[in-house]
């Protein structure tokens, strides 16, 4: 519910109705199913020091969330800019009217990275809200997940729509869209 408020609150003084941003909640995990919510940003700054949270996905998959910037979030008490990054996927507070999911991305892999290389193109602003975050708890693999781990077929598949996306990117966005290409055969 604080986050809700917080963001709602930061909505109105971004002014987000007039502008083109997308809020960043930062998103941290626990490896813990019991967990003890942090009730300030000083008590998850303690538990991130003492092992008890991560980034999320610190231990797999560092790149979705790295551009976030912990870091410089740790210290943060205004909101701060960041730059888009192969492989972006952080959770955002957008307007309504902002571009929907691509609906090619269903199961796992590649939503979230789609729909923020697509806010990116459209020069949606990221903005790091400095007292949100969230926490995600585990849980057993999902159905599909468990499908893209054990089925080449469908990384094969996968691969495919994400290359059938990017050429669309070009297309419609012609030039601009040349570092969406560039970052993914770099990464």
């Amino acid at each position: 519910y604080l986050l809700f408020l917080y963001a709602r609150k930061s909505v109105i003084q971004l002014d987000l109705a007039n502008t083109k941003k997308a809020l960043i909640v930062p998103a941290f995990e626990t490896l813990r199913y019991r967990l003890s919510f942090p009730k300030s940003k000083a008590e998850l700054l303690s538990m991130l020091d003492m092992g008890t949270l991560f980034t999320f996905r610190y231990h797999v998959w560092t790149k979705g969330h790295a551009p976030t910037n912990f870091a410089k979030w740790r210290t943060a008490t205004t909101p701060y800019r960041v730059e888009w990054e192969a492989d972006f996927e952080p959770y955002v507070v957008v307007r309504k009217d902002c571009p929907e999911y691509d609906r090619r991305f269903v199961g796992f892999g590649w939503n979230k990275v789609a729909h923020i290389m697509e806010l990116d193109a459209q020069e949606y602003e990221f903005t790091v809200l400095p007292n949100a975050y969230m926490i995600h708890m585990p849980h057993a693999p999902s159905f599909d997940i468990t499908k893209f781990r054990s089925n080449k077929q469908y990384r094969i598949c996968l691969k495919t729509l994400k290359e059938e996306f990017q050429q669309d990117m070009s297309r419609h966005y012609g030039f601009a869209a040349l570092k969406y290409l560039t970052a993914e055969n770099n990464s």
